[in-house]
């Protein structure tokens, strides 16, 4: 959640960079509304309380002199009525004001590029030199069935359409890609972690998936639990509501887990293949760490991931998300885009988001900052989408006959 002190304080600075990001000037003229209105509330409430407390002083005086208190007792008890509806309607006009803030996006760095889409986004720089076929290379669904390695029409009668079946070594490259990316990420340092696919409703507003992503999440029927879009809900909120001691910082983590989204929003796109499904595997990087401290672990995340791609001879690129292009909760990110031969172009395989203070907010997860507490900083970032580096093996390392060659990084992985 924004820091409505911060809010409160410069109203129009911080519209600008939420304008920036695309957020509708009626959503914003609301919550200025709801800011205004809790300001008033304030104010009769403080001017009731310093009436009562004048009052009361008064009081003690008049009965230290032995004067008739009958008149100023029937004051301070009325003053007191209107106190408690004073505290009341500030309390509404706070959670009103709330309510609205839960809906709006994290405020973009100043260095992120104005921009309204994926189209403005910059390019920093590749990594490696896409190879040259001599033939034209496939695209990764003709060569998955080519194989035998991923079945969709069995995916299609299982479950509904993006949903597949991975077989024999479609299935054990999954399994090596896993095992492969989590080694790699626990010699960066990262802790690995076994989290639930399950997570109840604190926790997916703790991440910022709700209240505004509902609909793209599957719900369980009669119960306040969700499948995990991403492992970045649970390990997150392994600190949910929780003071960590500065020494604790940073706190690095992977995992691995199954990731459910309905994609409501992407209707269309992607409809073949693994690019886009309802269920797919990934290997996660979450960080929690000082203010102080976030820029070089995000910088770290990033160098994680690339290097995880040099280190399958995958071809890159970083790109910089725009202002208009940015997830709800970040406020900075960087996108590996993976080049895919049999398509022709860069497509996204992970993206690795600063959230600042954000998400701690929301999760109220904060740390001993001397005399007082502090939110901290959260970092989450994909390392990596296992299907779409599947994809993107099964492209780049295709032979002439439809054949796919293993990169050696994943040769010690597969019997």
């Amino acid at each position: 959640m924004i820091d409505l002190k911060l809010l409160q304080k410069d109203f129009h600075s911080v519209s600008d960079k939420l304008i920036r990001k695309g957020v509708d000037v009626k959503l914003l003229d609301d919550l200025k509304k709801k800011n205004e209105e809790l300001k008033v509330a304030k104010v009769d409430y403080e001017t009731l309380q310093a009436a009562q407390n004048a009052m009361s002083k008064e009081f003690g005086i008049y009965k230290k002199e032995g004067k008739d208190v009958s008149e100023l007792k029937a004051k301070v008890d009325a003053n007191k009525i209107k106190i408690t509806e004073a505290l009341e309607i500030q309390r509404v006009k706070q959670e009103e004001l709330e309510s609205i803030a839960m809906s709006i996006p994290n405020i973009p760095d100043d260095d992120v590029p104005d921009g309204a889409d994926e189209s403005e986004n910059v390019e920093i720089k590749k990594v490696l030199t896409p190879k040259e076929f001599s033939f034209t290379p496939k695209e990764h669904w003709e060569l998955a069935e080519q194989n035998g390695w991923i079945d969709f029409e069995r995916g299609v009668k299982l479950a509904t359409s993006r949903f597949s079946v991975s077989f024999g070594m479609g299935a054990k490259l999954e399994r090596a890609l896993i095992n492969f990316m989590l080694n790699f990420n626990s010699k960066r340092g990262f802790e690995e972690v076994s989290v639930p696919s399950l997570v109840n409703r604190a926790a997916l507003e703790g991440t910022g998936q709700l209240p505004k992503f509902e609909d793209d999440l599957y719900k369980i029927q009669d119960q306040e639990l969700f499948l995990i879009p991403t492992a970045e809900v649970p390990v997150t909120n392994l600190y949910q509501d929780e003071i960590l001691i500065p020494s604790q910082l940073p706190i690095k983590m992977t995992a691995y887990t199954s990731c459910f989204r309905k994609e409501a929003g992407a209707a269309g796109r992607d409809t073949r293949g693994m690019i886009r499904q309802h269920q797919f595997h990934k290997v996660e990087l979450v960080s929690i760490s000082k203010p102080e401290d976030s820029d070089k672990i995000f910088d770290e995340m990033v160098q994680t991931a690339s290097d995880l791609l040099s280190a399958l001879e995958l071809p890159h690129r970083l790109v910089t998300l725009c202002a208009g292009d940015l997830g709800f909760g970040a406020a900075k990110t960087i996108d590996l885009e993976v080049w895919l031969p049999g398509q022709n172009s860069y497509r996204e395989i992970s993206s690795v988001s600063n959230t600042r203070e954000f998400q701690a907010r929301r999760a109220k997860i904060r740390y001993k900052d001397g005399d007082k507490n502090s939110f901290v900083h959260t970092l989450n970032g994909s390392s990596l989408a296992v299907g779409r580096t599947l994809v993107a093996i099964m492209e780049n390392f295709q032979n002439e006959d439809g054949t796919i060659t293993i990169p050696k990084a994943l040769e010690p992985y597969i019997n």
